[in-house]
């Protein structure tokens, strides 16, 4: 049963989160009503909206803005929204200068050669894990270090520092606590922007001497520049760690996709993609975004002001768009998931962490064929309370 909140508009979310399982209360409802009027857990009500057509409208349309849901006042399901300094929270054109900025650094032909970085930090992981022992917590050994050490090597951040990043990161993310969230915020800002001081005095190669060596040609103010630093720093860490630890569990405790993998590597590439799809790495709703004008969407009028909030997760298993949603199938021919975002806000990084996933399942396949769970899986905890699902520890053997 979900419970019913003042008004008679029913809580969102419907039921508990639990492992990378899609909650049956959203499904149930959601497929009667995929615009759907709903109280949200702060700052009062909204629409959720599950249907991929629905869900890319809504991500894309100008007419939902991310400009306007900054503030404590505005309906979400987060205690602790995204400042006005973060990119995912403008709308252009202040977005787009931004966005210009950085896009480099995320290109396709730059990427190519950051993948053998990439290979040789996994590696060199794995070869620790491997020398300690037959068994390990794969989140320790794995999949935290490897996207924290990418991304701070991209920005220019020394190694000494990358554990402190790590905290910070965390930090910010604990979407349930607003004062630790708020007070890692301050500790990263300021640490970035000492890195930025020393880029003026003395040009480096890496993304933020890039950022600061740009400023002739189109300057940035320095909050401008420090959000840019925190956005990239907390989505090339949370997500893409989190998401390494979802594929290798939802593949261990699925033994024969494992298995299928591990006999025909050229898979990989389409399972990260149906992986992607499949789990549903958001653990509500994503960011609230306020229509500026009324619109018509799924037969609802959402009116000017109100807040909508999109169901990625269940836009990823919409039948009228992936046949058999419910299956994991590695040779899907159509896989356009919503996982990354659509329209301008789509995910900056999503090219790096595909690279970081596909190679991670490369070299995991080709080292350790062996790979399974040490425990059962109902003995795994999650980490809760946070944006992003998660285990909080895997434990393997090989």
């Amino acid at each position: 049963m979900t419970e019913t909140a003042a008004g008679g508009l029913r809580a969102y979310p419907f039921g508990p989160i639990t492992r990378l399982d899609i909650d049956p209360n959203l499904v149930e409802i959601c497929s009667e009503q995929p615009v759907l009027r709903v109280r949200l857990p702060f700052g009062g009500d909204g629409w959720l909206v599950t249907r991929h057509a629905d869900v890319r409208t809504v991500l894309a349309d100008p007419r939902f803005s991310r400009a306007a849901a900054v503030g404590d006042h505005v309906p979400r399901t987060v205690a602790v929204g995204l400042p006005a300094t973060s990119m995912l929270s403008m709308d252009p054109p202040d977005h787009t200068r931004l966005r210009r900025r950085v896009a480099n650094a995320f290109a396709t032909r730059r990427l190519k050669t950051l993948r053998p970085r990439v290979e040789e930090i996994v590696n060199g992981l794995l070869d620790t894990m491997v020398a300690a022992g037959g068994h390990a917590d794969l989140t320790q050994a794995l999949t935290w270090p490897l996207p924290i050490t990418v991304i701070c090597e991209m920005l220019g951040v020394p190694k000494a520092d990358h554990d402190r990043f790590t905290e910070w990161v965390d930090g910010l993310l604990m979407l349930s606590d607003p004062e630790q969230s708020a007070a890692a915020r301050e500790q990263l800002c300021g640490y970035l922007a000492d890195l930025i001081a020393r880029r003026r005095t003395a040009c480096t190669e890496d993304l933020l001497g890039e950022l600061v060596a740009g400023e002739e040609e189109e300057p940035l103010g320095e909050g401008e520049l420090v959000g840019l630093g925190v956005s990239l720093l907390s989505a090339g860490q949370e997500a893409t760690a989190n998401q390494i630890g979802n594929f290798v569990y939802t593949l261990l405790t699925r033994p024969g996709l494992w298995r299928r993998l591990v006999d025909d590597p050229v898979l990989i590439p389409g399972a990260v993609e149906e992986l992607s799809r499949f789990i549903p790495i958001s653990a509500t709703a994503g960011f609230t975004r306020i229509a500026t004008e009324d619109v018509e969407l799924g037969g609802q009028i959402i009116r000017a002001g109100d807040a909508v909030v999109a169901e990625l997760g269940m836009a990823n298993r919409d039948p009228e768009v992936f046949e058999r949603p419910e299956e994991i199938d590695f040779g899907r021919e159509r896989v356009p998931h919503v996982t990354f975002g659509f329209g301008i806000h789509h995910c900056l990084g999503a090219q790096l962490a595909r690279m970081e996933l596909n190679v991670v399942l490369e070299v995991l396949v080709r080292r350790l064929p062996g790979l399974h769970l040490a425990v059962e899986p109902d003995q795994l905890a999650w980490r809760t309370e946070r944006l992003v699902r998660g285990v909080a520890a895997l434990p393997v053997g090989w």
